[in-house]
């Protein structure tokens, strides 16, 4: 869990916890102290992350509360269910992201390195439009993930071999 990706906010009736507590309740699930961590750690600060990322970084600032990692997959799947996060598979990867209190927005992949690059398009959210009046058909939400290669990728390219010229 590194990297400060910032778009701004959308304000938000109640925090990720209070939100995340309605939703374990309205399951008839317990609210469990590890759970809690869990949640407080996630939206502490916004970064794309997956599940052993998030076992690294608990194992370092959870101290006293050792959660394990069943659990923390168990409750990764539950926040993605109550709409507080993301999910999206990169190059094999189940990789999270905030969903609540974030604004609609895309994404570029370097397939070398792995960075993924946060925008807002509005050209994309008026095609968003056009096709709402096009099919009469009300739209909630997209994704889309351009893949390539990152600048910095791009830079320190490997020099050309002659098998990968064929």
């Amino acid at each position: 869990m590194s990297q400060d990706f910032s778009l701004g906010t959308v304000n938000v009736a109640l925090s990720p916890r209070e939100r995340f507590e309605e939703f374990l309740q309205s399951k008839g699930k317990r609210i469990t102290q590890q759970r809690l961590v869990i949640v407080d750690e996630v939206f502490r600060r916004h970064d794309h992350f997956d599940a052993e990322d998030l076992i690294l970084h608990l194992s370092k600032v959870a101290e006293g509360q050792r959660v394990s990692r069943p659990t923390v997959y168990r409750t990764l799947s539950e926040l993605v269910d109550s709409g507080l996060l993301r999910s999206m598979n990169l190059s094999g990867r189940t990789v999270y992201e905030h969903d609540y209190g974030y604004p609609q927005h895309d994404h570029l992949h370097c397939e070398k390195c792995n960075k993924l690059i946060e925008f807002h398009s509005d050209e994309l959210a008026a095609i968003g439009e056009a096709l709402e009046r096009q099919y009469q058909f009300r739209v909630t939400g997209h994704r889309l993930i351009f893949t390539g290669l990152c600048s910095d990728c791009r830079v320190h390219k490997r020099p050309a071999r002659k098998l990968d010229l064929v």
